[in-house]
């Protein structure tokens, strides 16, 4: 192999193009184990998006169970998720469909058929109730709310009501199991009982939720509904009914989302108590950390102490790791593809290296690994692993005498590396939520950055979940502070270690990650570009017209409203654009119902006011975040072009520059 060329860092010609950026872009979730088939859904880009269930058995290759144009997708809680169910025994799925919110049947080998009837509704956690031979789920009830899209000063939206419901598989007849509650989760019935999750305003399902349990007669009407655990500052997290009777859940009293098991008699006993997560927050619904097999043994995924492994968690034995060859694993699920048969894994595996893919691994009696099988990967890696960054965890003192956490990711590559006497951008990047985390898994979109001669540092600033209950909580009243205090903390950490060149910093992040951005950029004067992905400028105008699953969100994160209207106003980079002067592009869609586009055409309204340096793309068709293959392609373009022509380098790729308003007269001055 020949000697790596000297170039200035981000104009290295990269092998990892835009186009592979894009196929990596392709989701899969919710992997399911029913009779003795393997389903998952798929979100590809290349079909605008839409979301395909696929169903793989030991006997056939992966095939579409979705047929175009379905999209089995929902838009209950705006973010969706548990959007569809099997029957084990005849194999028919029920899913939700996008374009009218109804409930679909469609036996196997079948066109799929309307179930539920037409209104204002949306649903989702969808759940097969064997036992009564039908759907339990969540109901979204948005009847009459269609002339309410906005609020007055002071005042929010009129909410959509939630419900736990049945659905009857046969007439499609829907009847209410529990109402009350501002929101449910996580129905799941067994045997004679039914557990289920809610909450109330104020809350998230991450700050305090309610487990309850009912029974359920032979004619399906439930009796003797009591709450079992949670409340007050207690999360609950995927209750699941193990073979013997006894309700599994995660909860995080520990201060950590640990495992528990509830019997009848009404005790409460810890499994496998440690300093580690077995769970995250319920941003969706559909997500699993565990399942538990025929025999009753436990599988978990943890992190923390818990080491982000597998481990096998048996009655009267010590935990144990399972050892799978997987670096990252991911919604896993427990069962057997066929009765009485092994215990089988089913989830999403990969690393840092390695693309997310669909993993099917059969256990001995033993606890250990058999044989282990990949039924899809999200997208072919079509490049010389040598060309991806391996990210670096660190740990960085922040204000207040804390410590905040990071990934960090070098520049990569086996042909280039840049001049002696010269260090290389960087870029922050900053994940959404805030209530979320950085991810160690393959993200080509990084290393389309680190292989071109970026420097990226992902935060996971104070606030982010996955260093426990504490760490977490840090950043209730202080969103706008403490994760911009991090950001710009994680970036002068590095320029210390000499990673990276302090004058040519950029800060990226979509969402709550793109308010990060805009606050940094606003507030502060460290870094010297920025990228907003429908990042939130208001956030009085987020608190008042948001949907109903975060209407109550800022609450914590900033302050009660309407009675901290001020602290908002403060906070809002909206209402400070005049102090915005370094250069920033704005990249939003124009179906935003989370962040209206007009909160966008705003901020790129006040740059060309005052002549700052700005480049500003909307998309037509996109929502809260890009699902169109060819939108993606040219967001990411227009960023890589952007940072080059701010930071002053030649892009080795040949793809159509970003049009920067007024950087020609920024650089003559």
């Amino acid at each position: 192999m020949s000697e790596p060329r000297i170039l200035p860092y981000g104009s290295w010609p990269s092998p990892i193009t835009v186009d592979m950026a894009v196929a990596a872009s392709t989701v899969l979730r919710e992997p399911r184990l029913a009779g003795n088939a393997v389903y998952w859904t798929e979100g590809r880009p290349q079909e605008k998006g839409r979301q395909v269930i696929v169903r793989w058995t030991p006997d056939e290759d992966a095939a579409d169970v979705t047929p175009a144009p379905f999209n089995a997708r929902t838009m209950i809680h705006e973010y969706g998720g548990g959007w569809y169910a099997v029957d084990p025994v005849r194999g028919t799925v029920y899913f939700t469909s996008l374009a009218d919110g109804r409930i679909y049947r469609q036996p196997r080998g079948s066109e799929p058929v309307a179930l539920t009837p037409e209104g204002a509704f949306r649903y989702g956690d969808l759940s097969f109730d064997w036992s009564q031979g039908r759907l339990v789920c969540i109901r979204e009830d948005h009847t009459g709310l269609e002339h309410h899209a906005t609020a007055g000063e002071g005042q929010r939206i009129a909410e959509p009501r939630n419900e736990l419901v049945a659905v009857d598989t046969g007439s499609g007849a829907v009847s209410v199991l529990a109402t009350g509650h501002d929101f449910y989760s996580s129905p799941r019935p067994a045997y004679d009982r039914l557990a289920w999750l809610c909450w109330r305003h104020p809350n998230m399902p991450w700050d305090s939720t309610e487990l309850w349990v009912a029974d359920i007669a032979d004619s399906g009407v439930q009796s003797n509904a009591c709450m079992i655990a949670g409340g007050g500052e207690e999360s609950i997290v995927q209750p699941q009914w193990a073979p013997d009777g006894s309700l599994v859940f995660v909860s995080d009293r520990s201060g950590w989302w640990n495992l528990y098991r509830w019997t009848p008699n009404g005790d409460i006993t810890a499994l496998a108590p440690m300093a580690g997560d077995f769970a995250g927050p319920q941003w969706v619904f559909g997500m699993a950390w565990y399942g538990i097999a025929e025999n009753g043994t436990i599988y978990a995924t943890g992190g923390g102490e818990a080491g982000g492994g597998v481990w096998r968690i048996s009655p009267g034995a010590a935990p144990a790791l399972v050892e799978l060859p997987d670096e990252r694993v991911e919604s896993l699920q427990v069962g057997s593809l066929q009765r009485g048969g092994p215990t089988v894994l089913c989830y999403f595996g990969g690393g840092w290296s390695e693309p997310r893919q669909v993993v099917v691994v059969e256990l001995t009696a033993g606890g250990q690994v058999a044989s282990r099988r990949v039924l899809r990967r999200a997208f072919e890696l079509e490049v010389d692993r040598a060309f991806l960054a391996r990210p670096e965890p660190i740990e960085f003192p922040t204000t207040g005498g804390q410590t905040a956490h990071a990934y960090f990711y070098p520049p990569t590559s086996q042909n280039f590396e840049g001049p002696a006497d010269e260090k290389p951008p960087l870029v922050v990047e900053i994940h959404g939520g805030p209530t979320s985390a950085a991810t160690t898994a393959l993200q080509m979109e990084i290393n389309a950055f680190t292989s071109r001669g970026y420097a990226v540092v992902d935060v996971d600033y104070r606030g982010s979940n996955g260093y426990g209950r504490e760490y977490m909580r840090s950043l209730d009243g202080q969103w706008g502070v403490y994760d911009v205090e991090d950001c710009i903390a994680a970036a002068l950490y590095l320029a210390g270690r000499g990673d990276v060149d302090p004058d040519r910093m950029a800060i990226r992040g979509g969402s709550a990650g793109g308010y990060t951005t805009l606050a940094a950029l606003v507030f502060h004067d460290v870094f010297a570009a920025g990228a907003s992905h429908y990042g939130v400028g208001d956030l009085e105008a987020l608190a008042r017209d948001t949907h109903k699953f975060e209407s109550r969100y800022l609450d914590r994160m900033v302050a009660p409203y309407p009675e901290g209207i001020p602290l908002y106003r403060e906070r809002s980079p909206i209402r400070h654009i005049e102090r915005l002067s370094r250069p920033l592009i704005v990249l939003q869609g124009d179906d935003d119902m989370v962040v209206p586009i007009a909160q966008a055409e705003e901020i790129v309204a006040a740059l060309q006011r005052q002549r700052i340096p700005h480049a500003y793309l909307h998309f037509a068709g996109e929502g809260h975040g890009f699902r169109q293959s060819a939108n993606i392609r040219r967001a990411l373009e227009a960023e890589l072009s952007f940072y080059a022509q701010v930071f002053g380098f030649e892009l080795a790729d040949d793809f159509e520059p970003v049009l920067v308003e007024h950087l020609a007269e920024r650089q003559r001055d």
